[in-house]
């Protein structure tokens, strides 16, 4: 079980401990209308984690409610992620589909309570009719027609007696409800498609609220676990079960925030429009945030599921960081994937006094990764390095090759350059140097001090590859369309040469191109007769020099688009005001898109912001609280009903920017504000919550950690560095959270070493 508890777990392990159910059972229920994309990852890591954390079992279930957009090879290629993600459902996979006589059963039973009706208003007159978010909607008059009536009328609408949209079958509910979903919403349409499961036996499919709540039922489900943008049809969900009376035991739905990547789409509209229109190879692209895409590129299912887990589990949505996905990866890989040579662009580097060939013993793995493994390295007078490895009028810092510099070629001789020989046009077309008999890697004892050592290919003995490097899809952090497409996300270099052991021995389907990055063998056009290598990823993270650099230089329109904001996959556009503070927000502020898209479509929570920043001037600080602790009780509150004021958040904001207590602490402090409008300093003095920031109060705890589990530290010693996090959060929990966060990064990294 893992050993952070999320607010999911917590919510389960009350249940059990009430006895609420048998077994905990919950289920991935995606619409087999795309391809599953990373986004899919975390929800299925929470459903498929969380039954087995407590010996439940998870149901994959297709959400088949609409034949018009759905197809087999969307539900293979979902079947297949879950697969690969390392999970296994209970059972065979369940389809609505497989429900729908039940689910037109409990649509008639709801007829002949009274609490659903055939309307047979137009499609815009229901809009009209629902009213606004200050105004009640009104109920049509169709919502009259006697029991028998309706069910006539649904009848023949499953018989396929009318066309799409001339009736809807609705739920009875409150035309007046706070709620807007609650104003009677529809339960089935009509549509005449041809099903790719039950054919033409059908014309009137569920909607998602009706279908989804009875097939959760209909199968036992204890825990409906939903993302964020469900939370208003949790209402509707519990309005059916109970009002058929389906109450023990019955699911319960509950929301978590959705995954947003920036630089990434996720609507699968806009994905599939980039598959339609050519833009991309297909739904598995490499540059795809597709699980399938992924996959192809070479990520792991332990690079996913790992990043899954650093994000946790959170109620507000939020950003990440795409950098993130990408650190997982690099780490996954590090102690994984053999180092090798390829030269992408290469230089023919002739050495003149050397004969003949031999074959040096290079180790696939640096001394500090714990794993064993080597190849031998053909050698010979003629090989090929990259030719950025060469200056011939270098710049200051340039440690590689030049007519003055001699280098060491990696894993075998030093080498000197004597002549550079170039073609009519001037190009530089091949070196002519010498070697250093006793300079030989591992027994060197010419004297020489170099300064790098470069990659290198033998030229009668390397291979011909393909190589395919990928960058991100997109060239902004928040797309918006095609016109934000990154044009140079794919290069193909069709002649780099990689060292003979990649294709002859193939030690691992992923190498580590030295200085070059991670790279995978394309599973699709990958043979030893035409090798062919995607790049997973960089050595390390290039793009934010490459962004700063180019920002400066960056378009008006360009900038306009970056501030424009996605959300739930669509753009909702803001109105005069709402522009005026967003550009106010990541402008002058500098918040980020999201945090300034949050407050400034809310008047209630701008203006608590604004109130608190005329008292204390710290925007990012008070925008991520007010954002997420003081929405949380705006939510369902008016200002006037809270009880703290905006000045007492700037107090608390400015006892963190002073460092007197964590933003840790300062969440446990704000909740006695929220509960009793006590004001924060003494909440600190009386609980005793300053923050711990002197080296010598620490250093003891962390003496301690240490001493208690000294195989952790033999293990980080050892190259596990994903082990510093662990000191770090003993050492707080050992404070109680109340230890300088870093002032203990600072100590416990100084204690590593």
């Amino acid at each position: 079980m893992n050993e952070s508890k999320d607010f999911l777990r917590t919510i389960v392990e009350e249940d059990i401990k009430a006895h609420k159910y048998n077994e905990v059972v919950t289920r991935f229920p995606p619409e087999p209308n795309g391809f599953p994309h990373i986004g899919h990852a975390k929800s299925i890591a929470i459903n498929f984690g969380i039954a087995r954390d407590y010996n439940g079992h998870c149901n994959l279930r297709m959400d088949d409610t609409n034949p018009t957009t759905e197809d087999t090879r969307y539900v293979e290629a979902l079947k297949d992620a879950v697969e690969w993600l390392g999970f296994k459902w209970e059972g065979n996979v369940r389809y609505t589909s497989d429900y729908f006589p039940e689910l037109y059963e409990y649509a008639k039973q709801l007829i002949k309570m009274g609490k659903a009706y055939v309307d047979s208003l137009s499609e815009e007159e229901i809009r009209e009719y629902r009213g606004t978010v200050t105004e009640p909607g009104r109920r049509s008059v169709y919502a009259e027609r006697s029991v028998e009536e309706n069910l006539d009328l649904l009848e023949r609408m499953k018989n396929g007696e009318f066309k799409d949209g001339e009736h809807v079958l609705r739920a009875k509910i409150d035309m007046s409800a706070a709620n807007m979903k609650m104003r009677d919403p529809l339960l089935y349409r009509i549509r005449h498609a041809h099903h790719y499961r039950t054919g033409d036996a059908w014309n009137i499919y569920p909607m998602y609220d009706f279908g989804h709540c009875l097939s959760d039922y209909i199968e036992g489900v204890s825990h409906s676990i939903c993302t964020l943008e469900f939370e208003n049809n949790r209402d509707i969900y519990d309005w059916v079960l109970d009002t058929l009376g389906l109450t023990s035991p019955r699911p319960y739905q509950h929301e978590f925030a959705r995954l947003g990547i920036n630089y990434t789409v996720m609507s699968k509209r806009k994905l599939l429009e980039l598959v339609n229109e050519n833009y991309v190879s297909g739904w598995d692209d490499p540059r795809m945030p597709t699980i399938a895409g992924l996959r192809r590129r070479g990520y792991t299912p332990e690079s996913i599921l790992n990043f899954c887990h650093q994000i946790g589990i959170a109620k507000a949505n939020s950003m990440v960081d795409v950098a993130q996905l990408e650190f997982c990866i690099r780490d996954d890989l590090n102690t994984k994937v053999p180092r090798v040579m390829c030269v992408l662009d290469p230089l023919k580097v002739t050495i003149e006094n050397y004969e003949g060939s031999e074959e040096l013993d290079a180790s696939y793995y640096p001394e500090d990764v714990p794993k064993e493994g080597s190849r031998k390295l053909p050698f010979s007078r003629e090989i090929f390095i990259e030719r950025d490895d060469f200056s011939e009028n270098p710049p200051a810092g340039f440690y590689r090759l030049t007519p003055e510099q001699s280098v060491r070629l990696k894993h075998a001789y030093i080498i000197s350059c004597k002549e550079v020989i170039k073609d009519a046009e001037g190009n530089i077309t091949e070196i002519i140097a010498t070697y250093h008999p006793d300079s030989k890697s591992g027994s060197d004892t010419s004297g020489i001090k170099v300064k790098s050592a470069i990659q290198w290919v033998d030229a009668h003995r390397a291979k011909t590859a393909e190589v395919r490097l990928y960058d991100r899809l997109y060239t902004c952090e928040a797309p918006e369309g095609l016109e934000d497409l990154n044009p140079d996300s794919l290069k193909v270099i069709k002649n780099a040469l990689v060292e003979p052991a990649l294709i002859t021995e193939k030690p691992d389907v992923r190498f580590q191109f030295e200085r070059q990055g991670y790279f995978y063998a394309d599973p699709v056009d990958y043979t030893d007769e035409a090798p062919v290598f995607n790049k997973i990823v960089g050595l390390k993270d290039s793009w934010n020099k490459k962004v700063k650099a180019d920002d400066s230089q960056a378009k008006p329109e360009r900038k306009a688009a970056e501030k424009k904001v996605q959300i739930d996959g669509e753009v909702a556009p803001m109105n005069e005001a709402e522009q005026g503070r967003f550009d106010t927000y990541t402008g002058t502020m500098k918040l980020g898109n999201e945090v300034a898209n949050t407050l400034a479509r809310d008047e209630k929570l701008s203006a608590f912001f604004e109130a608190a920043l005329s008292v204390h001037n710290s925007p990012v600080t008070l925008a991520n609280i007010v954002s997420n602790e003081v929405a949380r009780e705006l939510k369902e509150k008016d200002a006037d009903e809270l009880k703290f004021t905006p000045a007492q958040v700037a107090e608390l904001v400015k006892m963190i920017d002073d460092e007197i207590i964590s933003n840790k602490i300062a969440k446990q402090v704000f909740e006695e504000m929220a509960l009793n409008g006590e004001n924060p300093a003494a909440i600190v003095e009386a609980q005793g919550l300053v923050q711990i920031s002197d080296p010598s109060l620490i250093l003891p705890i962390i003496d301690d950690v240490m001493a208690k589990n000294p195989d952790n530290v033999e293990k980080y010693k050892a190259g596990n560095t994903k082990l510093f996090g662990f000191f770090v959060g003993q050492v707080l929990k050992a404070t109680g959270g109340k230890a300088n966060p870093q002032v203990v990064n600072d100590l416990v990294m100084q204690k590593l070493k």
